[in-house]
């Protein structure tokens, strides 16, 4: 079949050139695709008929349809890939054509034209190499191709004849369109060369644009020599800023600096010319400016995208940028010097330590050149710039160039008068000086407010009698000077109330409205001036007047009130245009309109890649002319979103726009007359006007009602009454039937806003009737289209309730409207409000979904696609439904799936569409789709149709394809990139080359990551962020090699693609002699091959900071995934059993490699991500050891890259905020303990003692390049990596304290092999000692200054008044961000110095002046730790009150370490126990914190400051208790009326210590224990929770809490403790019924044993002693027994009831108390029945645990205590011990038991009178012999057994010689006993003497209970 079809293909194409010649637009479009696609598939074959096709098409490029010029420009683009004569002999005739095609042109044929005449101009200078093959053809050169180019761009399309062509033409100016078509012309052609091509031919290049804006053609009117301007300029950003590397980048900036030194030196001798001789010299410097802003606006946006990079730029001398640059300050014409003036800002931004140095040189030159006019201009512009730069440079500048500038302004403005050829620029000058020194904040103004205010006063006339007197006077001339002052003042006090809100207080504004008052009547008396002096002035008079609008649009409107009957008058006859003969108007209307009408009225090129330059033709007043000649004073202010340079309209232009903006701030607060009278005034205005100057007035009339509008809605205030709404009304309405669809829009706009302002059912179903009513009557397309608006605004407005009841008319009359075929502007209207009306209704527009799809769907495929507008709305109006249906789409109904089945097929045909905003459309509505029902999305064709995209030469389809991305990575990661990669095989298998991909291996990541380098537009980078963000935490842990890879690769680019070295070299071996031509081709197709596979650019600086910031966040990734990734060990053998698993600690060297490169790179702000990359890789890696060499930790091996990672950081020309990072780096990798060796640590050691020395030299460093602020953030920086430091060396060192010596090893061999992995204890210590002394001091004086600066506002009087050791005063505000950000480190080592150094006695005797401030010489020992203590204790106490939510968790922990360590030291516990309310306080605000934060961590340390503090208070009372003995020897009973409670025991809440210790103590309690808090358990819902085992952290924090509890009944008086003691010891047994649960290991819970030595503090205390209070101890220690024995009670609830802590605290009662108290029968009958239980266990660890308590029982000193527990039990005992006889023991356990019992067995047995003795050994004797075994059974017994039977023979031993006589009579009395042991007793020594010797060590063995308790409690 194809060869069939492919020998038809004459006929064919003959037959589509038939039905070209009769077909119309719409037919020819569709031809003319159809043939582009032939020749396309056709490819050379069809080279027969190409002549014909270029005939025929060739005529259709000025056709009138737009839609065909753009098919027959993609029909010839197809073309010229092989007719060869199209670039060849016909060349010149396609330029012709194109610029023919261009001429009334849309933006859609402009793009195609451009590309044609783009492509077809490089194919001229590089052909492919195929058609060259085939016909040996001439080619153009560079000069000839640029020479056609710049026809177009200067003479546009009219034929042109090449000699003279200029004579015949005369001085028509060329057409917009064409000038705007042509420079896109030019950007294809460069982009089609390509990155390398414009390398090598820059300079041509660039001498060829900057021609053509010096050509008197580009530049006869200011106006259209401004749009040229940015026309050049959008050449050469486009060009040069996508296409270039940062290498070549570098190397044009070279260029354009030559470029501009060249035009300089030729200004210069024209200049200097005197004589006149250069006749045409004027005419040069003229056409020169216009080179210089472009070659100058370029070196700026070249510089500042550079960034950091471009130092090399400025630094190379044999350039001399800035001289360069600052020369041209000096130029004859404003326009440059103010170009010059933004570079240097340039400048100072990307290299902030140019800022200081550039300020002094513009200062100085301006001191020097103070009589040259243009360097008073250009200097101050300079100065200007500089200082409105400085807000982009966080770092800032030195506080005292503030005072500087303001001195030169007040020197400039002072004599101004005394010169007048200087007069005018003096002026100007130091206002503008002054107008920029407000942008640095009130910080700095509020230091020379007084002064300013006192300069604006002066320059206004003080009365009306002043006023009057000034009109008599003066000339034209002084009039002009004093103009301008005023319109500076005005302008600077803007720039205050802009800049320094919170300097304006009511007594500010009030004297500011003093000037303004004055200026406002000069202005009524200035057109007056103007008739007797000249109308020169006018244009000095409108700058007033912008000034004073600008200024009062920022004041509250109340302020001025009382002149808004003039200050109306004015800004209504600003606008109506009443004295201002041209039309001009306002350029606001379009962005007062609503964003979604943009469709209307085109504005959507402002979201276009051309924005810059389409702008010019938009139809309003000078649009897109703004310069920054039209208003110096932007040169200093915020540069507006978007935008890459200021660009203020002309003023004629900007005083309208001031005046509407104002207009509609004041309208809301205008009377309802005077309202009324306005809008009257604006129709008769508008009814007076005639042709083009009604169009202008009634467009501004519209903005303004527009403006008051916004402004009564945005105040929620009314229109007015009736006849004021009429009048409105009426006006509105009357603009809905204008032909100028602007009008209409803001018509329709007006009328949505006028019903939101009202609000009143009634009106808005009058205005919708009235729109119903024309809609129905009307059939011309004006009134149609401006009432269907009408009813979409409505709706939008009020919102789908207030407007539900005409929702069904509304819908059927703009369905109808929407099939009217005839006119497609009534579509397009009719369907965009549609849109409006589905968007506003919401769910009230479910009924009209069905038939409005249906209607949705017919007309996508009906109506032509040449219509672009019509299928965008039909796009809006599909989204919006999608949104109605909403979530109901996931349905299974036959309904949903119908809608859902339309909606995919609308969005496949928009898809297919031409035009990319339509295809953007489709992309918004399947991401509408899948954020609904995303199964139903089919994800393996969007995804390809989205990367295909990505490559789109339209800006809107762009953002639209990475929105939908972003949404889709957020869900389906990893099918998104498996898609994208299968799209790029598919292509890399050469099926379908048309589509030309960025997708490589590295896959749709690696593409976005690669646009991030070329793509400017904000929106779209920061979603291309989030997508990789999304990709990154859902992909990077599963394919972690891959993401590095990709990091790293980004971070390792060096600054360009090698490729033009290779090639030339290359050309030079092949043989010279062969046709040169062919050579270059291949070159080039070479070339072009390479484009394709490499990126086309080196990644750019904000990319690579993008892939360190990536890199930080895998780590973090992988923290959170799996413990594996930070484990060497575990991470082999996982690879080796899964060679595919990935795990992040093997590419630990790429990780370090990465973080060294950004940390060492040109730019700064790479430095800063590589530094915090750094700084999470040692924090994460510096404790995992290497599995090869034990004892040492991997990172070790990695110590030289880190240390050459920092110690550039520490050079003295790093910046102060990459200097404080590297600091904190530093502390980390010394604190890691990473590296043991301290000649290694010496190294980063040796970067923080130099950074030390910098910090001790002082505030007045010689050259401050940056804000104190700076300084203040690196030396505190340092501060606190040292005392982070110090922390850490201080833990070490007690550590190493704490453990036990080693014993010294002999030999030194030994030493170095151990050595190595053992730090000496007091390693890193011996580093921090010698800087002690100093850092102390230094230390001490920052926790002062930020004591000082977290004073509240009110004490901002008690700050002194120069400032601290570490800030200044100016800078206060930036510098308390500093110190929040450093403190707590410092306050921990402060208190580890103090507690080790006894509070600094040591120093206070050698160096007694230290400190800063006052001289403290005067000061003593004891005063001095007070003051450090109250400084110590107020710093953390005020933290603590309140920390701030963001602060991190850490600063809580340094400041409770810092306060528990603080208290350690003697100094501190006297101080704080003499001073108890302060201890309260302290406790409370612990508490308080215990309420805000959890982690378990903090909880701990409060309680060990609580534990210091209490300790504290108890040692403060054993002294004044002894201090009072000493005192009160005679008086017996005083000493105890001492502590808490008194006589009374009453402890007051608030000023009582152990109240507070109370409150804080049951809080940790009842968190961790609810069950204890009584009214859980009583409430209803309560389930009863069984006891189980706590958490280690949960177990530690109980234990403490107990044992401080318990501690504290010693703190009260006798009387005070009796207060506590019964919640003391409610919850101490509390603590042990929920704890004591039953381990594996039968280890005893640290909370369990914290409450057994609780009981056992408080029931030993001395109060049982203290007569007065017996009766309430001994009901006390009762009840607490009885408790615990009722807790103890078995209970098949509690099956894991511990009952072995339960019996010690039982016993602890009776061996602690005496006998009365609980001697008594019930508790005496409870605890033997306790014990009992216990012996009767089937536990043998119960049973042995048993006998171990009751042995120290019967033991008891008190024997009327014991005796009855020895009758009770003793009897149970030995029935116990001889039933072993039978059940011999089987485990240790058991054996260990019977042991145990035996002890307690014999003990008795010594217990026993004489006279009992025998009984008593009748009891034991024959016990143990029964356990001996039989000699032959021996052998054959179990070990236990064994182990009985040794343990008995020893036993015997040892009894017999202890009794002697008792043992014989018992022997002698059972002869079968005695024959027992004599056999055991031989066979025993018939055992060899080895095994005999090693048994008679066994019983001292055996004889210490085997089970020790951890803490002993008897």
């Amino acid at each position: 079949m194809g060869r069939m079809l492919g020998s038809s293909f004459p006929d064919t194409i003959n037959n589509l050139l038939k039905a070209l010649k009769s077909a119309e637009s719409q037919g020819r479009g569709e031809i003319l695709l159809s043939l582009q696609k032939v020749l396309n598939g056709l490819g050379g074959a069809a080279a027969s008929c190409h002549r014909d096709i270029y005939k025929n098409a060739r005529s259709l490029l000025t056709d009138r349809s737009m839609a065909v010029r753009c098919a027959v420009a993609k029909c010839l683009l197809e073309l010229q890939n092989e007719a060869v004569f199209m670039w060849t002999t016909e060349l010149e005739n396609i330029a012709t054509l194109c610029f023919k095609a261009l001429e009334g042109s849309n933006y859609g044929v402009r793009v195609a034209v451009a590309k044609l005449l783009g492509t077809v101009m490089a194919t001229a200078l590089m052909p492919k190499q195929a058609a060259v093959m085939r016909q040996n053809v001439k080619r153009a050169t560079l000069e000839e191709v640029l020479e056609l180019m710049a026809t177009g761009f200067l003479r546009g399309g009219s034929g042109f004849l090449k000699s003279g062509g200029e004579m015949l033409k005369g001085g028509a100016s060329v057409s917009r369109e064409v000038r705007v078509g042509v420079t896109q012309a030019y950007v294809v052609f460069v982009t089609t060369l390509g990155g390398q091509w414009l390398e090598r031919n820059f300079a041509t290049f660039l001498s060829h644009v900057l021609d053509l804006v010096s050509h008197p053609r580009a530049t006869q009117t200011h106006v259209e020599a401004v749009y040229s301007r940015r026309c050049v300029s959008f050449m050469l950003r486009a060009t040069l800023g996508g296409l270039l590397g940062e290498k070549a980048q570098i190397a044009a900036g070279k260029e354009i600096c030559q470029a501009i030194s060249k035009q300089m030196r030729a200004v210069e001798a024209v200049v200097n010319d005197l004589n006149g001789e250069n006749k045409t010299g004027a005419a040069d410097v003229s056409a020169s400016q216009h080179v210089m802003v472009c070659a100058l606006k370029e070196l700026g946006s070249l510089v500042q995208s550079l960034s950091a990079t471009a130092s090399p730029l400025i630094q190379e001398p044999s350039i001399g940028l800035l001289e360069t640059v600052t020369s041209v300050l000096l130029h004859p014409s404003m326009a440059a010097r103010l170009a010059a003036a933004w570079c240097l800002r340039c400048v100072a931004v990307a290299l902030p330590y140019q800022l200081t140095p550039l300020l002094d040189r513009c200062a100085e030159r301006i001191n020097n050149l103070k009589s040259s006019p243009e360097a008073v201009s250009g200097y101050s512009f300079a100065m200007a710039a500089l200082l409105g730069g400085v807000h982009q440079c966080p770092l800032g500048i030195p506080h005292s160039k503030g005072k500087l500038v303001v001195s030169i302004a007040e020197d400039l403005l002072r004599t101004a008068a005394q010169n007048s050829r200087l007069s005018l620029q003096r002026t100007q000058a130091g206002w503008l000086l002054l107008g920029a020194l407000m942008t640095l904040g009130p910080s700095l103004v509020r230091y020379h407010l007084p002064k300013m205010l006192l300069l604006w006063r002066n320059v206004f006339p003080r009365s009306q009698k002043e006023l009057e007197a000034e009109k008599a006077r003066g000339d034209s001339f002084t009039w002009q000077v004093t103009l301008e002052g005023r319109a500076g003042a005005l302008c600077a006090m803007r720039s205050f109330v802009a800049h320094c809100p919170e300097l304006l207080t009511e007594d500010v504004i009030r004297r500011l409205m003093t000037p303004i008052e004055c200026a406002m009547t000069m202005i009524s008396h200035v057109p007056a001036i103007i008739k007797v002096h000249g109308a020169h002035l006018k244009a000095s008079a409108a700058m007033v007047r912008l000034r004073l609008y600008d200024i009062l649009a920022l004041l509250p409107p109340k302020t001025y009130e009382g002149i808004f009957n003039a200050l109306l008058r004015e800004l209504v006859a600003e606008f109506t245009l009443t004295d201002n003969s041209s039309n001009t108007t306002t350029s606001l209307l379009r962005s007062l309109c609503h964003y979604d009408d943009s469709v209307l009225m085109g504005s959507w090129l402002q979201e276009t890649d051309h924005k810059s330059i389409e702008d010019q033709l938009q139809p309003n007043s000078a649009s897109g002319s703004g310069a920054l000649e039209h208003d110096p004073s932007s040169i200093y202010l915020r540069v507006p979103v978007g935008e890459a340079i200021p660009g203020p309209l002309p003023l004629g232009v900007s005083v309208i726009d001031a005046s509407v903006a104002l207009f509609g701030v004041v309208f809301p607060h205008v009377s309802f007359k005077h309202r009324l009278q306005m809008l009257d005034h604006f129709a008769e205005c508008i009814k007076q006007a005639k042709g083009v100057r009604q169009q202008s007035v009634q467009l501004n009339i519209f903005t303004a009602v527009l403006s008051a509008l916004k402004g009564l809605a945005e105040n929620k205030s009314s229109l007015g009454p009736e006849e004021v709404r009429k009048s409105a009304l009426a006006l509105v309405m009357g603009a809905l039937d204008n032909p100028n669809p602007i009008l209409r829009c803001a018509a329709g706009e007006a009328l949505g806003r006028m019903a939101q302002v009202v609000g009143e059912a009634t009106f808005i179903a009058r205005m919708a009737q009235t729109s119903f009513d024309k809609l129905k009557s009307a059939r011309d397309v004006v009134s149609r289209t401006g009432h269907s608006l009408a009813l979409g605004c409505l709706h939008r407005y009020v919102g789908g309730i207030g407007s539900g009841q005409h929702l069904k008319t509304s819908v059927s009359i703009l369905l109808a409207l929407a099939q009217d075929g005839s006119s497609h502007e009534v579509q397009t209207w009719a369907l965009h409000s549609l849109a409006l009306i589905v968007d506003s209704s919401g769910p009230m527009y479910r009924g009209y979904v069905e038939p409005t799809l249906s209607l949705v769907l017919t007309l996508l495929l009906t109506v032509p696609p040449s219509h672009t507008e019509v299928h965008q709305c039909l796009g809006r109006c599909l989204g919006a439904l999608i949104t109605t249906v909403g979530p109901e789409l996931q349905g299974n109904g036959a309904t949903i799936s119908t809608i859902r089945s339309s909606c995919l097929v609308g969005c496949a045909i928009m898809q297919d569409h031409s035009d990319s905003l339509v295809q953007a459309a489709a992309i918004s509505c399947l991401q509408q789709l899948h954020m609904f029902a995303p199964r139903h999305v089919n994800l393996s064709s969007l995804v390809p149709c989205l990367c295909v995209h990505l490559c789109s030469s339209h800006l809107l389809l762009r953002r639209a394809a990475v929105a939908c991305l972003r949404q889709l990575a957020q869900r389906e990661a990893s099918e998104v990139c498996e898609y994208a990669m299968s799209l790029a095989k598919k292509a890399g298998d050469g099926k379908d080359i048309a589509i030309y991909l960025n997708i490589t291996e590295t896959g749709l990541e690696g593409a976005l990551f690669g646009m991030l380098d070329h793509e400017t537009d904000r929106k779209l980078c920061s979603d291309i962020h989030d997508t990789l963000g999304h990709m990154l935490s859902s992909l990077a842990v599963e394919k972690l090699s891959h993401w590095l890879k990709l990091c790293k690769d980004v971070l390792a680019a060096t600054t360009d693609v090698g490729g033009a070295v290779a090639f030339e070299v290359e050309k030079d071996e092949e043989d010279s002699e062969k046709k040169d031509e062919m050579d270059d081709d291949i070159m080039f197709t070479g070339l072009g091959e390479d484009e394709k596979s490499k990126p086309s650019v080196a990644p750019r600086w904000v990319t690579r900071v993008f892939a360190a910031d990536c890199l930080c966040r895998i780590i973090l990734l992988c923290e959170n995934a799996d413990k594996a990734h930070f484990d060497l060990a575990a991470a082999r053998s996982a690879k080796a059993k899964n060679p595919k698993g990935d795990l992040l600690v093997l590419h630990l060297s790429d990780l370090i490699r990465m973080a060294f490169m950004a940390a060492t790179d040109h730019s700064n702000q790479l430095r800063m991500a590589g530094l915090q990359a750094l700084e999470d890789i040692i924090k994460k890696f510096a404790s995992v050891p290497e599995p090869e060499f034990p004892g040492h930790v991997i990172l070790e091996q990695y110590q030289a890259n880190v240390g050459a990672a920092l110690r550039p950081a520490f050079s003295p020309d790093t910046p102060s905020d990459i200097t404080a990072k590297a600091c904190q780096v530093c502390s980390t990798w010394i604190g890691s303990g990473v590296v043991s060796d301290l000649n290694d640590l010496r190294r980063v050691h040796n970067l923080l003692v130099s950074s030390l020395d910098k910090v001790q030299a002082g505030k007045g460093s010689s050259s401050q390049l940056y804000s104190e602020s700076a300084t203040t953030m690196e030396k505190l920086a340092v501060l606190k990596a040292w005392a982070e430091v110090y922390v850490v060396a201080m833990k070490i060192k007690k550590e190493a304290e704490v453990k036990p010596d080693k014993p010294v090893r002999s030999g030194d061999e030994e030493e170095d092999d151990l050595g190595a992995d053992v730090l000496p204890p007091d390693s890193l210590i011996t580093l921090v000692q010698p800087e002690l002394p100093s850092l102390s001091r230094l230390w001490l004086a920052m926790l002062r200054d930020y004591a000082l600066l977290t004073l509240p506002a009110e004490f901002s009087s008690q700050l002194p008044p120069d400032g601290g050791a570490f800030y200044t005063p100016e800078t206060i505000d930036t510098a308390r961000l500093h110190y929040r950000s450093s403190w707590a480190p410092v306050l921990h080592a402060v208190a580890l110095w103090l507690s080790s150094t006894g509070f600094g006695a040591c120093e206070e005797k050698e160096a007694p002046a230290v400190h800063t401030g006052a001289p403290s010489t005067t000061k003593t020992f004891e005063e001095s730790v007070k003051d450090r203590m109250h400084l110590m204790l107020g710093v953390s106490i005020e933290f603590l009150c309140f920390p701030r939510p963001e602060e991190p968790i850490e600063h809580v922990m340094s400041c409770l370490q810092a306060l528990s360590t603080l208290l350690e030291s003697a100094c501190a516990k006297t101080h704080i126990a003499e001073d108890q309310l302060l201890a309260v306080e302290l406790l409370n605000v612990l508490h308080r914190l215990l309420l805000t934060r959890d982690p378990p961590t903090v909880q701990l340390q409060v309680t060990a400051v609580v534990q210091e503090t209490i300790k504290a208070a108890l040692d403060h009372l054993q002294l004044q208790k002894i201090n009072k003995g000493k005192e009160d020897e005679g008086q017996i009973d005083s000493p105890l009326i001492l502590g808490e409670g008194g006589q009374s025991g009453e402890l007051v809440p608030g000023s009582s210590l152990v109240f507070a210790a109370m409150e804080l103590l049951v809080f940790i309690l009842v968190r961790h224990l609810p069950q204890l808090n009584t009214r859980v358990k009583d409430s209803p819902s309560h389930v009863p929770m069984r006891p189980q085992r706590l958490p280690e952290e949960s177990a530690r924090l109980v234990a403490n809490t107990v044992s401080i509890l318990a501690e504290l009944p010693s703190l009260c008086s006798p009387a005070g403790s009796m207060t506590i003691l019964p919640t003391v010891l409610f919850l101490i047994t509390g603590v042990l019924r929920e704890t004591a649960v039953k381990t594996a290991d039968n280890s005893v819970p640290t909370s369990v044993s914290a409450a057994l030595q609780g009981i056992k503090t408080i029931i030993t205390s001395p109060l049982a002693h203290v007569d007065s209070l017996q009766t309430q101890w001994t009901a006390l220690v009762r009840s607490s027994l009885a408790s615990v024995l009722e807790d103890s009670q078995p209970d098949e609830s509690r099956p894991d009831l511990d009952e072995i802590s339960m019996l010690t605290a039982i016993t602890l009662f009776l061996l602690s108390a005496s006998n009365e108290l609980v001697g008594v029968t019930v508790l005496q009958k409870g605890c033997m029945e306790r014990f009992r239980n216990a012996l009767n266990s089937s536990d043998p660890w119960v049973q042995a645990r048993c006998y171990q308590l009751l042995l120290s029982v019967f033991q008891h000193s008190s024997r009327p205590l014991s005796t009855p527990y020895i009758h009770a039990l003793a009897p149970l005992m030995v029935e116990k011990l001889k039933a072993v006889e039978c059940s011999r023991p089987r485990t240790t356990a058991e054996l260990q038991a019977v042991q145990e019992g035996i002890k307690v067995l014999e003990n008795l047995v010594g217990m026993g009178e004489e006279q009992n003795r025998v009984q008593l050994v009748a009891l034991l004797v024959p016990t143990l012999i029964t356990y001996l075994l039989d000699e032959n059974a021996i052998p054959s017994a179990s070990q236990a057994s064994k182990g009985l039977h040794d343990f008995a023979l020893q036993n015997l031993m040892r009894i017999g010689p202890l009794y002697p006589a008792a043992f014989k009579m018992v022997i002698g009395a059972a002869p079968e006993l005695k024959t027992r042991l004599e056999s055991a007793v031989r066979a025993n020594q018939a055992s060899s003497k080895a095994k005999d010797s090693a048994r008679q060590a066994q019983p001292t063995v055996q004889a210490a209970p085997t089970i020790k308790l951890k803490t002993s409690f008897f």
